[in-house]
């Protein structure tokens, strides 16, 4: 349980904390201190869900499918950022997973959950990586920006939203145990 103000700190750095990270490893300006109405579109979503929450709840799957918007809208952008700043395509994956899933790693270690992105077998990170990496790829055949950027979006979304319907999880690799 926290009160209103901490539910909004939390829901504060979900939205604006993987940009963050991506903005300062990529040396610069952090985008809602350049340009404040990021941060206050996010508070202002903030404010609504926080009104909206407090008299009905919230589904699990409307939160997990908002999330799954919110890694592909944000997977992506931090990828175009990266590319656009005229880095490699590793470097632009990375920079999408960062983008997508550090808010929500904030969120959770705020919550005292164990983050999305280390759940063993969670398709998460894969997905943004595999988006991404579409993305990448897209733009390296030629086709245009908007469109590489529609179909890796299309691809997070689908692959996460696929693992929450279908309960997909990835093997988990286990290191064989000691010999004593």
């Amino acid at each position: 349980q926290f009160d209103w103000l901490g539910v909004a700190v939390i829901a504060g750095v979900t939205a604006i904390g993987g940009g963050t990270v991506r903005d300062l490893l990529l040396d610069r300006p952090v985008f809602w201190i350049a340009n404040p109405s990021y941060l206050q579109a996010a508070l202002a979503a903030t404010a609504f869900t926080l009104l909206y929450a407090r008299h009905r709840r919230i589904p699990e799957r409307v939160l997990e499918t908002t999330d799954a918007l919110g890694l592909a809208l944000f997977g992506i952008a931090g990828a175009r950022i990266a590319v656009g700043l005229g880095h490699d395509g590793v470097i632009a994956v990375v920079m999408g997973v960062i983008t997508g899933s550090f808010g929500g790693l904030l969120r959770d270690v705020l919550c005292n959950d164990i983050p999305m992105i280390f759940r063993q077998g969670q398709f998460y990170a894969t997905a943004i990586i595999l988006g991404c990496s579409l993305y990448v790829g897209l733009i390296g055949l030629g086709l245009e920006t908007n469109l590489a950027a529609g179909a890796g979006m299309l691809a997070i979304l689908g692959l996460r939203i696929a693992a929450i319907v279908w309960n997909l999880r990835l093997p988990v690799f286990r290191l064989p145990p000691e010999d004593k």
